[in-house]
């Protein structure tokens, strides 16, 4: 389909009221006990896993794991207040990035890592910075510590830089020999930094590329916006390149249940398939805006909207990572040992 005509019928599409009418958070119980349980039925029998969160020190903790300078945390998000949130939400495993407050100190994250070895994988974060030690600052913990993802956030490139520089590209093409994911923050929106994606993933295609949170991409309400959404979809073209349907109450438009997000859900689906698109929270966070738990059935109930295969849901909601990280959650349940249907 033509750009023009995909941005045409996505305004169109996404002009359309799902629920018309405010809903009360009464209104959205209903909705949970009538769209969630058809679905918990079908995930019961594989494991759920969350793609995307961050864990941090506690103030009580910061004098072992100090924060990074000018940085203080704005929620809890300890490892002890994630295991409780796990279990209360019926989460087996996650993918934890590191998150900015402690920035190059991978130490907090590490300590989980160690603890938790059935629970956990790590996501660490490239150091781009001039001194010329990026490279092995991201060798040391895969090759040292055991994290088998890496994240680039360009705002942390020095100005005038891209991430397709000497040390981006360096660091992109070793985590390809190492097979580590390379994940993308894009804060400022993924039309920004979409040449320099496209560049390294042409350059490098056996590095495996995770676009965290649709790219920042909300429902498009203008021509302009649904042409981004449409080179994020565009992505698809290289196999490696898998999305992250995470951070919702930020990429959404509206509340709990962000309803608006199933046409691009539907959409992503479509233009990637199923197993390269993976639920993440974006905890602590999203404990803090809507509840864990409620931002693992919020994924259900979107899903729903646009009758989603049970089988396409599965992957979603943990084999898509789980299959980027074998031998990880090595007990994992019946369900991610069946052959794509």
């Amino acid at each position: 389909m033509a750009a023009a005509s995909l941005v045409s019928l996505w305004v169109l599409f996404s002009g359309v009221a799902l629920f018309p009418g405010s809903c009360s958070p009464q209104h959205h119980n209903i909705l949970k006990l009538k769209m969630i349980s058809p679905f918990t039925h079908n995930l019961s029998t594989s494991k759920i896993i969350d793609s995307h969160l961050h864990i941090w020190a506690s103030p009580q903790e910061a004098s072992e794991f100090p924060y990074a300078p000018g940085q203080e945390p704005p929620v809890p998000g300890n490892l002890h207040f994630l295991l409780q949130n796990m279990e209360e939400a019926g989460v087996d495993g996650v993918l934890i990035v590191q998150p900015i407050f402690h920035k190059f100190d991978h130490s907090y994250v590490t300590s989980a890592l160690k603890k938790y070895p059935t629970k956990f994988v790590g996501c660490c974060l490239a150091n781009p910075t001039d001194g010329g030690s990026g490279l092995k600052q991201f060798e040391d913990p895969v090759l040292k510590d055991g994290y088998r993802a890496v994240r680039f956030n360009p705002e942390l490139w020095p100005a005038g830089e891209k991430m397709t520089n000497k040390v981006g590209k360096a660091i992109f093409q070793r985590a390809g020999e190492l097979n580590v994911p390379v994940g993308f923050l894009c804060m400022k929106g993924i039309g920004l930094y979409m040449p320099e994606i496209e560049q390294l993933c042409t350059e490098f295609p056996s590095t495996v590329v995770l676009i965290d949170h649709l790219g920042f991409i909300k429902p498009p309400l203008n021509e302009e916006e649904g042409l981004v959404f449409f080179q994020l979809l565009n992505l698809s073209r290289f196999p490696k390149v898998y999305v992250k349907f995470s951070f919702l109450f930020q990429v959404s438009r509206e509340k709990f249940p962000y309803l608006d997000l199933a046409p691009l859900l539907s959409q992503v689906v479509a233009s990637f398939g199923a197993n390269r698109v993976m639920w993440g929270s974006d905890f602590p966070y999203a404990a803090a805006e809507c509840g864990y738990k409620a931002a693992k059935e919020a994924v259900l109930l979107i899903a729903n909207q646009i009758s989603l295969p049970p089988s396409d849901l599965e992957w979603i909601m943990g084999r898509t990572v789980a299959q980027l990280f074998p031998n990880q959650w090595t007990d994992a349940k019946q369900g991610f040992h069946r052959e794509r249907e």
